[in-house]
């Protein structure tokens, strides 16, 4: 009877260790509907906007309306159009906003946060220029309350010594 020797066979090389999560930062893809369009939405103060962008001349449309129209004041314009400008794309994306609740300036600053959030979506290299300028954070300052026995959320009642 022969002894057959056994070797041993070849050790398969080890994993590579997987990176932990927090070392790897999360990579932005492109996220476009069936039309072609990045869709985002905004929120500043109680107002919502639903915002959509796809290529074209720079024609914004608020609520079936031109936007010098639904906002007629140059300063909220102007709000509305700063991701544009510090990306340098102002004329390049036609935006349908639909926006609901609030007065005309929350509503300006949804549109803002949404028309940003659209373009990290459409182009995500543009991502860190919007969050340096701040555009991409949600403004999270909401009107306070009304506190039972207050006149308002913390004004008291007009004192009476007798």
């Amino acid at each position: 009877m022969a002894v057959e020797a056994q070797t041993p066979a070849p050790a398969a090389p080890a994993p590579a260790p997987a990176p932990s999560l927090a070392s790897v930062a999360p990579v932005h893809v492109q996220k476009l509907d069936a039309q072609k369009r990045a869709y985002a939405t905004g929120k500043r103060k109680n107002a919502v906007a639903r915002v959509w962008i796809k290529p074209g001349t720079g024609k914004v449309t608020v609520n079936g309306r031109e936007i010098h129209v639904y906002f007629a004041r140059p300063v909220l314009r102007m709000v509305i159009n700063q991701p544009l400008v510090a990306t340098k794309r102002l004329g390049q994306y036609d935006v349908t906003v639909t926006v609901v609740g609030g007065g005309l300036s929350g509503q300006a600053g949804a549109v803002r946060h949404g028309l940003s959030k659209a373009l990290t979506f459409y182009e995500p290299d543009l991502r860190p220029t919007l969050k340096q300028a701040g555009f991409l954070t949600r403004d999270a300052r909401v009107v306070e309350r009304k506190k039972y026995g207050r006149m308002k959320a913390r004004r008291s009642f007009q004192f009476s010594k007798r």
